[in-house]
């Protein structure tokens, strides 16, 4: 049978398109399995995390990464924090230099890995002390260019002040910030010390002494003990010097007999009461003065120029706290000091005075609101004098007339106490009422006589402080106030 041409010709082209067809499919499946390589930019399968996988090491020390893969190359992006070299197909060596956080990338023929590595400070030789001394505190010790950082928890506060101290004398030139914490520690930071200067003073002198003279035209004489100071015969003038009457002085101008007797009683007291207050920051120190100044003539090398320099006196307080947990440790210096122009010298035809100085210095812990009495004096001073005329003194009965003594006895107390006390800032209603209107406090009244020395201490004054509050009377009160009187 025959077939004409034309459905040969579609049969023969509908043949060939299903076996072009048929061989694209199947090349098609053959490509699926082959994964296409990757790109040098395209990130690793660990960055859909947003994290990588973490290689810790400390400055100094070295560490082995494993991959499981053959490495071809590795980079890091600070070279000056840590060194990475590939020691075999599947190890890489890590050499820690500084402290600091970098990345580390690993390539391979088909893979590629980041890592995050971590290099830490290592242990100083100051914390490696710290943690011998005081074994079982957490005491951690970090560095700056400049300062030396002490923070974590100690179980007291003499640790926490000892560890500062061992970190200050280890770094001579470094700052130490102690951020120790303490059990019951305080958040403020502020110290009001209150100073109390305390002295009295008694003094008593008893002084009893005779001495006799005779200035006649032909013969003079006199009998004293020189404990005290007699007249003096002038035989140029013809006549008698007393350079001191005594207290008690006879003297017959026709026949020239005389005598002075020295018998004197002295009492007295000093008491002073010095209280200054001082508020200093913690680990600051401050200064406080109430005096003043005096002049002090100096003669300058040779050529005899004289320039003044001031000296100060009056009541002075330094001191500088330093809030250890519950405890407050001071180093303090309160001074109290006047003038004494009895003990004075005389330059140039000028008076300088003398100082009368009491102070102390010393290093104390206390606790809040506790008192010490950081200096105390108590001076006894006994002197007593004889003076006695050998021979005469023995006298029965006149033997005493010969004799002359002197009794001095002085006695001083000081004490000076110290407060230190945690305070903070007073909010504007808390702030007190302060004094305006100043008493008399001479004439023992409180109201003065008109012109008189207490009226010139009045006066009235405003202050930036809340304005009292009004009190609330009574109705009743009031009432029986309106209806008083007199009838």
């Amino acid at each position: 049978m025959e077939l004409s041409p034309a459905p040969v010709v579609r049969a023969l082209t509908a043949g060939a398109f299903a076996a072009a067809f048929a061989f694209a499919g199947v090349a098609s499946h053959a490509q699926v399995p082959a994964a296409p390589a990757p790109q040098p930019g395209a990130a690793p399968a660990v960055a859909a995390t947003g994290e990588y996988p973490k290689v810790s090491l400390t400055a100094g020390r070295s560490t082995v990464l494993a991959t499981d893969f053959n490495i071809s190359r590795v980079a890091i992006t600070n070279p000056a924090i840590a060194d990475a070299t590939v020691v075999a197909p599947r190890e890489i060596l890590i050499d820690g230099k500084a402290a600091g956080t970098i990345s580390l990338i690993v390539w391979g023929p088909d893979n590629r890995s980041q890592y995050d590595l971590i290099v830490e400070q290592p242990v100083t030789a100051l914390q490696q002390n710290l943690q011998t001394l005081f074994p079982g505190e957490d005491i951690q010790v970090s560095t700056s260019e400049d300062s030396t950082i002490l923070s974590g928890q100690v179980s007291s506060t003499n640790i926490m002040l000892r560890a500062g101290e061992i970190a200050a004398a280890s770094a001579s030139k470094r700052s130490v910030i102690n951020l120790l914490q303490v059990p019951g520690g305080t958040e403020s930071q502020q110290v009001l010390l209150q100073v109390r200067f305390a002295e009295v003073n008694r003094r008593v002198l008893q002084e009893l002494g005779v001495s006799f003279f005779m200035n006649k035209p032909n013969w003079a004489g006199s009998v004293t003990t020189q404990q005290f100071s007699a007249p003096a015969i002038n035989d140029a003038a013809g006549g008698t010097t007393f350079s001191d009457l005594l207290n008690l002085f006879v003297f017959d101008r026709k026949d020239g007999v005389g005598g002075v007797v020295r018998a004197l009683e002295s009492r007295g007291a000093f008491q002073s009461l010095a209280e200054p207050n001082l508020i200093a920051y913690n680990n600051q120190e401050a200064s406080f003065l109430a005096g003043g100044e005096f002049p002090v003539p100096v003669v300058q090398g040779a050529t005899g120029t004289v320039s003044i320099i001031f000296k100060e006196f009056g009541i002075r307080l330094t001191f500088k706290p330093t809030i250890a947990g519950d405890a407050i440790r001071l180093k303090v210096k309160p001074e109290v000091s006047a003038l004494d122009f009895a003990n004075g010298v005389s330059l140039g035809g000028f008076r300088i005075p003398a100082l009368t100085t009491r102070r102390a210095e010393t290093d104390v812990e206390l606790r809040d609101g506790q008192s010490f009495a950081i200096a105390g004096l108590l001076d006894n001073i006994s002197q007593e004098d004889r003076s006695a005329i050998p021979f005469l003194s023995k006298l029965p009965v006149i033997g005493t007339l010969f004799k002359s003594k002197a009794e001095r006895a002085e006695q001083t107390e000081l004490m000076v106490l110290i407060t230190p006390r945690l305070v903070r800032p007073l909010d504007p209603d808390e702030v007190p009422p302060l004094p305006t209107r100043f008493k008399p406090f001479i004439g023992g009244t409180d109201q003065p006589k008109p012109g008189g020395a207490g009226g010139e201490f009045e006066g009235t004054g405003s202050v930036d402080a809340p304005e009292p509050k009004p009190v609330d009377v009574p109705a009743d009160k009031g009432a029986k106030k309106k209806s008083g009187g007199k009838k």
